[in-house]
């Protein structure tokens, strides 16, 4: 399958509407989704059949796979039904587009799939321009089978590829990609259960949620091997586990078509700045259990969307933050990647937030970043803030990921570099990489991250020690001066 989806890339690549890893993971991720839907509807409508009962189509016969993308005769491509060239754009950009754009308005119900087709095709568009190419991507996606749970798993990992090579093409990419190890590891310290539930607040392609769900439905995810889960169960992780906000239009749709194709039919992801909810009068049924994110940050936010919070600030790091303290149920949980200027940054807005962070909060582990984890989109320093809604911080048991090489964009970080730290946070055991501090000896509330292990040692000489050296060293320039000068006259000589 990997194979394949790279065969498109290099086909895409050719095309004339295609510009950038970011526009041709977009094209192939309608086309797949469409794929995917297709074999979906043929698996449940087998379901039917086996119990007697006929099931309802989705999408009418006209817009079916088999009728427009790869019609079939004798098992084989129907060449005279087929559409290529100018037919297949036509076609594509004046009927299907509209049509698929539609299903939004048709149905309110916020939860069916039909709902979701019309809010992912709402904000796409097909980009690509030349139809013979756009024939070559159907035909090889139409070889992909996406019946069973092992198809579908591997259709998920080709899926976060695309999206990882979205996000290492740096730009503006970045929104789309968090690396993986570290979202495995926020979700590992937050350990999700089922029928708890779980937000984002701002989603990009869904990575966070994507992962919690795998904590929670697999035994083991690299053998695909689930857990025994009741009918109402599985209904509860598919309709009201997850929960999202995403303003960006692309990052919204790469997001609910990320949860769909990780076979979430019914993700609540809403296309909406989160900042512009009023954080005031929440009520605790409408809050969540865990909240896992990497916010945007270093933004500035305007007079109208800071109403909306009891301290008010123009810096979007602390705006999310309020929001998620906000949100979060009692007993929740939340692991959130912060800027480093939130944990040691003292003016009256910084300061405001973290007392009340700290006074109603239990914020029991920091785990400190190592510099490039964001590479190549950002090389801000950064932390994780951990945190619990069940009472009042009493100390901080602190961490610093120290990966054994410099991190850059073609040596990213890895899940190892974490496994120290996976080891001892729970039972806060002490390391050369790990500390704790009481809240009593926090001032100004600065948690800064300062490894008190990291203290260089200064060996302090005297004079005449101070002198010797100096002497040493002019020894060892003049023997050098004295071996190259000997070079240069005996070439000199040669000459």
């Amino acid at each position: 399958m990997e194979s394949k989806i790279n065969r498109i890339t290099d086909i895409l690549r050719r095309d004339d509407g295609i510009s950038g890893a970011m526009m041709y993971t977009e094209q192939i991720s309608w086309i797949l989704f469409l794929k995917f839907l297709s074999d979906l509807e043929d698996t449940k409508a087998d379901e039917a059949l086996l119990n007697g009962q006929e099931y309802t189509y989705i999408l009418d016969d006209k817009f079916k796979w088999s009728a427009w993308a790869c019609p079939k005769k004798d098992g084989k491509i129907d060449l005279i039904n087929a559409k290529s060239g100018e037919d297949l754009l036509e076609f594509t950009n004046k009927e299907l587009f509209p049509y698929l754009k539609g299903f939004k308005s048709i149905t309110a119900d916020a939860k069916s799939i039909k709902y979701k087709i019309g809010a992912i095709f709402e904000f796409l568009d097909n980009r690509i321009a030349n139809g013979h190419t756009l024939r070559e991507v159907l035909d090889i996606i139409d070889a992909m089978d996406f019946h069973n749970q092992a198809d579908l798993f591997q259709l998920s990992l080709v899926y976060e590829k695309l999206l990882k090579d979205m996000g290492s093409d740096g730009g503006n990419s970045g929104e789309f990609y968090t690396p993986r190890p570290l979202i495995k590891t926020i979700v590992d310290v937050v350990n999700p259960k089922i029928e708890q539930t779980i937000y984002d607040p701002a989603v990009g392609s869904c990575g966070f949620l994507i992962e919690a769900y795998n904590h929670v439905r697999y035994e083991d995810v690299t053998e695909n091997r689930q857990r025994e889960l009741s009918t109402s169960q599985l209904k509860f992780l598919n309709e009201d586990t997850f929960f999202g906000n995403e303003k960006t239009p692309l990052s919204y749709v790469m997001g609910v078509m990320n949860m769909i194709l990780h076979g979430i039919e019914s993700p609540n992801i809403s296309k909406t700045n989160t900042l512009t909810r009023d954080i005031r009068g929440l009520e605790e049924k409408d809050r969540y259990d865990c909240i896992l994110a990497n916010p945007p940050f270093g933004g500035k936010e305007n007079d109208s969307i800071q109403q909306n919070f009891t301290i008010k600030s123009n810096a979007t790091e602390l705006l999310f933050l309020q929001h998620m303290m906000n949100h979060l149920k009692l007993n929740g949980r939340c692991g959130v990647v912060i800027p480093e200027g939130v944990l040691f940054q003292t003016n009256k807005a910084f300061q405001a937030v973290k007392q009340e962070l700290l006074e109603r909060f239990n914020v029991h582990t920091i785990l400190s970043l190592p510099a490039g984890i964001f590479l190549p989109y950002s090389g801000v320093k950064t932390n994780v803030l951990f945190f619990d809604r069940n009472g009042a911080t009493s100390d901080i048991f602190y961490y610093e990921v120290n990966p054994p090489y410099k991190l850059t964009k073609n040596k990213p970080i890895q899940y190892e570099h974490f496994k120290e730290f996976l080891e001892v946070w729970e039972k806060r055991t002490l390391t050369d990489n790990s500390w704790i501090v009481n809240i009593n000896d926090i001032k100004e509330f600065d948690i800064s991250a300062k490894n008190p292990n990291n203290i260089e040692v200064i060996e302090h000489k005297s004079p005449i020690e101070l002198v010797e050296n100096i002497k040493d060293n002019n020894r060892e320039i003049n023997d050098l001066m004295d071996e190259i000068e000997a070079i240069l006259v005996g070439k000199d000589i040669d000459e």
